[in-house]
């Protein structure tokens, strides 16, 4: 190893420079004597053993690749965060786990490929009144999801051709109803470096119609500086440790880790994902938050 330490911020060909909430790690990184590239994760031509430390940030191709993502995942020799953790959180079957384990879990029909559901059974699956949500049980972010009227006979058609589709497609189905809670209150984000609680922040609704087809990156609108609720922070560190439980409690905690919460319909939080592969972190929009991420970062290495 060189005396600097070296870390590469992992992204995908399509953002090569990384997105801008990760880009902005780089110069605060280097004023802390750290070497800091991003590298994107399926260039052949890199040698991930020439860096102290490896962070997942950008990587948001993976879905379509998950096996090729995984294989990579397990060859790089200090990864945060690391592989086992990356298998288990890439498919949103992690959230029934996290419910089974006791953590409040917006409620949640599953439906399989090998359950062979055609139309008429979905139609009976769906709800009778209010908006639902479709998604692929592996997918980043809102790719590949869609919001559906349940007493609208058009959207309800739509719905189940959302679905069929991804069954169709060896695809595991999350089927959510839509809490109106994300229209009037919105979706907090809450950050943890190293298993611990930094900062939060929040975002508008995402999903207002049906996404049948093609690659989707909705926009959001995000606030800075939200103070969580003593029931917000239970309900996301539950989850931490839950997922630390399950995944055999690693000997470190997780580098990073964002838990989203929404209101359930009694106004107690709910957890809607929790984002250990590749979450936006968003450190601008939090006092200090660039520092944070980056203090996280500099504490896997050697000192520095």
């Amino acid at each position: 190893m060189s005396s600097q330490p070296k870390v590469a911020l992992v992204t995908c060909r399509e953002f090569p420079a990384l997105d801008p909430y990760d880009a902005v790690l780089v110069p605060r990184l280097v004023s802390m004597g750290i070497t800091a590239e991003a590298v994107t994760w399926d260039d052949p031509a890199v040698e991930w053993d020439a860096y102290d430390l490896a962070v997942v940030r950008s990587t948001w191709d993976y879905a379509d690749r998950r096996d090729e993502f995984l294989a990579w995942a397990r060859s790089v020799p200090r990864l945060a965060n690391p592989a086992p953790v990356l298998e288990w959180n890439t498919d949103k079957h992690y959230l029934a786990d996290l419910q089974r384990r006791g953590v409040p879990v917006v409620a949640t029909t599953w439906l399989e490929p090998s359950a062979q559901l055609r139309a008429r059974g979905l139609h009976t699956r769906m709800p009778a009144l209010g908006d639902f949500v479709l998604k692929p049980a592996v997918a980043a972010g809102s790719i590949g999801a869609g919001r559906y009227t349940a007493n609208d006979s058009y959207a309800r058609g739509q719905a189940i051709a959302h679905a069929l589709k991804l069954l169709d497609a060896g695809q595991s189905v999350l089927l959510q109803r839509y809490l109106p809670s994300v229209d009037t209150r919105g979706e907090t984000s809450m950050v943890f470096l190293d298993g611990s609680y930094a900062y939060a922040v929040r975002k508008n609704a995402m999903l207002s119609g049906p996404v049948l087809t093609g690659r989707i990156y909705q926009t959001e609108t995000l606030e800075g500086g939200y103070q969580p609720t003593d029931g917000e922070l239970l309900v996301a560190s539950s989850a931490i440790a839950a997922a630390m439980e399950a995944l055999g409690d690693p000997l470190r905690p997780f580098l990073y880790a964002r838990a989203d919460l929404i209101q359930g319909d009694d106004g107690a939080p709910v957890l809607l994902e929790l984002e250990l592969t590749e979450p936006s972190l968003f450190p601008e929009l939090a006092a200090g938050g660039i520092d944070k991420v980056c203090r996280a970062i500099a504490g896997r290495l050697s000192p520095v």
